[in-house]
């Protein structure tokens, strides 16, 4: 495994335990691995492989029952709740399969909100807002409100609002899961030009042509990281 000194993110004996009353669910067993910077990873494995499980402690959603996560070579659970809070708005990215958007905002105004949660100015927001807009493609859709846009450019201001704050992570859950093919092999080649201009994500799929998009797959199963495939070219 990297150096956790020079990945971006690097787990190490990772495990989760659920207790659902008498039952144990044991969702993560032992995972480790690192990540770099500007890398473009998949994770990929059957419901119930412990995918999801691992974007919820990647994204500070969650914390584990064992092991360590290092972000910047730094332990996460040394954080206080506030500094979680903060690498979770500032350091973090979040897509997820059903877009999450506020239905009586407009697409400018679901995208702009991480920065109001910042504690920005008007004029700052609205430069940030607009060219996380711009990235994305959708500055033309930005005064429409979410049940007035197809699934795809809700999926791409889903993304644009993951992208406002500059984050160091993106973490995608499913993120054409709700989306025909046509519209989410769109959302894929935006993954690739938000990669190209150095972005790191981490895409969780259950689907191998999705995950063959990615430079590298790690292959779940029973919560364990059972292969790992990195992609020519």
């Amino acid at each position: 495994m990297r150096s956790v000194d020079n990945a971006l993110i690097s787990v190490v004996n990772l495990t989760k335990t659920y207790h659902l009353g008498e039952r144990e669910v044991h969702a993560l067993r032992g995972v480790s691995f690192s990540l770099l910077r500007n890398e473009f990873v998949a994770v990929m494995g059957p419901s119930g492989s412990g995918k999801s499980t691992l974007l919820n402690l990647l994204g500070c959603l969650d914390t584990p029952s064992e092991g360590d996560y290092y972000l910047r070579g730094k332990r996460v659970s040394t954080f206080s709740d506030d500094e979680l809070a903060q690498i979770r708005n500032n350091e973090i990215g979040f897509v997820f399969q059903v877009f999450n958007l506020l239905p009586r905002s407009t697409a400018f105004h679901n995208v702009e909100l991480p920065c109001i949660y910042r504690g920005e100015s008007k004029k700052k927001r609205t430069a940030r807002t607009l060219e996380a807009l711009e990235m994305v493609e959708m500055t033309h859709r930005m005064h429409h409100h979410p049940s007035e846009l197809s699934g795809g450019e809700r999926q791409r201001i889903a993304i644009a609002r993951a992208l406002v704050n500059d984050p160091s992570l993106l973490l995608a859950d499913e993120p054409t899961g709700n989306l025909d093919s046509k519209t989410g092999n769109e959302i894929l080649g935006l993954f690739h030009k938000l990669h190209s201009q150095g972005n790191t994500i981490v895409m969780v799929t259950h689907d191998g042509t999705i995950a063959h998009q990615a430079q590298r797959i790690l292959y779940f199963r029973d919560g364990r990281i059972v292969k790992e495939k990195f992609r020519k070219g």
